[in-house]
């Protein structure tokens, strides 16, 4: 698949999505639509659809906005941010060029211990029995193999 960042999708964004994917912002904690999601599938990136986290490395932070371990693979770039007063790493899609969140170093031990904070508003939910329809049949078994870790 090709993934990009095209006017189509950016005009497609609702005013949110485009609030926090374009300009850099924050939806409100406890207020994304899949902060308690834990359906079998993967997250990818609503503007350019590259696959950024799987199911797998999804928990409950409890911090208001979904949490994970890892990105599938490397589609998640890092930067520094010094904004709002603190230093955090800022993670963004790679060929999206998508806000994403942050990643802090407070996450699970035993899984690598780092916590990606992401806004539901820069993701979109692809369900395990719709990746192959969709286009996402090469991380299939991917995803299957981190359910079984």
């Amino acid at each position: 698949m090709n993934y990009r960042k095209s006017k189509a999708a950016v005009d497609a964004l609702t005013p949110e999505q485009y609030r926090v994917t374009q300009q850099n912002g924050t939806e409100r904690a406890f207020t994304g639509e899949y902060d308690h999601h834990f359906e079998p599938g993967i997250y990818v990136d609503i503007v350019s659809g590259e696959p950024l986290f799987a199911s797998s490395a999804k928990y409950n932070s409890g911090c208001g906005w979904p949490a994970f371990t890892r990105p599938i693979d490397e589609t998640v770039t890092e930067h520094h941010d010094a904004t709002h007063g603190m230093i955090r790493t800022e993670v963004r899609s790679k060929f999206g060029d998508s806000h994403l969140g942050h990643v802090f170093p407070d996450g699970p031990a035993d899984s690598g211990g780092l916590r990606y904070c992401i806004n539901s508003a820069s993701l979109r939910f692809v369900p395990r029995h719709e990746m192959e329809a969709q286009g996402y049949s090469a991380y299939l078994d991917h995803i299957e193999e981190r359910e079984n870790d």
